[in-house]
């Protein structure tokens, strides 16, 4: 039987997870942008972080990535207690970012940004070069093993769509060795064929035995794939779930606000009474 936990606080599945957030804190001076926010992540899962714009998702991304320390609460890795000093620290710990803006550069061909700052070399001194061979055959293998059949690694990486980019972003963290996936909107810019093929890799990825953590404003998308939940507002927790006990409507309920949005609903309603030019307005809505 699994042991109760303290409500937001993470829960106790019998096996370690990969990285656990436990009432994490992070302050800006007085701003609190981050305030007893608890995340777990566990190996072929994805842990979905929902909440609107300010809610304080990218915040969680730069401490998951080691760019902002926490200032309360414990982050743990491997069971351990961790402070990342920076984000090769946390890639040395298996924790790989992808952004949103991918940080690729455009005109360089895919194998290229395949290995960028990672480029395997080839003869010794003044004969040192770039193994340009391994580094095709290598992307092009990775990739095939993620079930992305690109038409040619050679072509400027700028020239995919952009779904396209976020496949290569993923092949490349799983081809480096992370074992925890950090991926910020991966969907936000994209249409929805393209959301579902990067969906699609997202899931590919859990099931080679990552622990994925998906930053997102959809829960359409995010119940699609996600084994874990965690609703953000304003810094805060304002939910923490599994698949099991959340439904897809509740799950976008609380994300839309719920209740404010019935509030809202209602004061949007029209009524009768004056029309817009000042007219009397009839009850069923037109204007004398």
């Amino acid at each position: 039987m699994t042991a109760p936990r303290e409500p937001g606080g993470p829960a106790d599945t019998g096996r370690q997870a990969l990285i656990v957030l436990d009432h994490v804190s992070k302050y800006y001076g007085n701003i609190k942008a981050l305030q007893d926010v608890s995340l777990e992540v566990h190996a072929g899962e994805i842990s979905c972080v929902l909440g609107d714009n300010g809610a304080g998702k990218s915040t969680l991304i730069k401490i998951i990535a080691g760019l902002h320390r926490h200032d309360a609460g414990s982050f743990l890795v491997d069971g351990e207690e961790t402070t990342l000093a920076n984000p090769r620290d946390a890639l040395d710990r298996g924790i790989a970012t992808v952004y949103q803006d991918l940080a690729v550069v455009p005109l360089m061909p895919v194998w290229r940004n395949f290995f960028l700052g990672s480029e395997p070399t080839t003869g010794a001194g003044p004969f040192k070069r770039l193994d340009v061979g391994v580094m095709r055959e290598t992307t092009r293998s990775a990739l095939l093993r993620m079930g992305i059949d690109l038409r040619d690694v050679d072509q400027p990486i700028g020239t995919l769509s952009g779904g396209e980019r976020q496949c290569v972003a993923i092949a490349r963290a799983v081809h480096f060795g992370a074992r925890v996936l950090v991926l910020d909107e991966p969907t936000a810019a994209l249409g929805v064929k393209q959301s579902g093929v990067v969906l699609k890799y997202v899931a590919a990825a859990r099931d080679a035995g990552l622990g994925v953590v998906l930053i997102t404003h959809n829960p359409h998308h995010a119940y699609l794939v996600g084994d874990r939940f965690v609703l953000l507002k304003r810094g805060g927790m304002a939910g923490s779930h599994t698949k099991a006990d959340v439904t897809l409507d509740e799950l976008t309920r609380q994300m839309a606000g719920g209740s404010e949005l019935e509030e809202l609903s209602h004061e949007l309603e029209r009524a009768p009474g004056p029309g817009p030019l000042g007219g009397r307005r009839d009850e069923d809505g037109t204007s004398a």
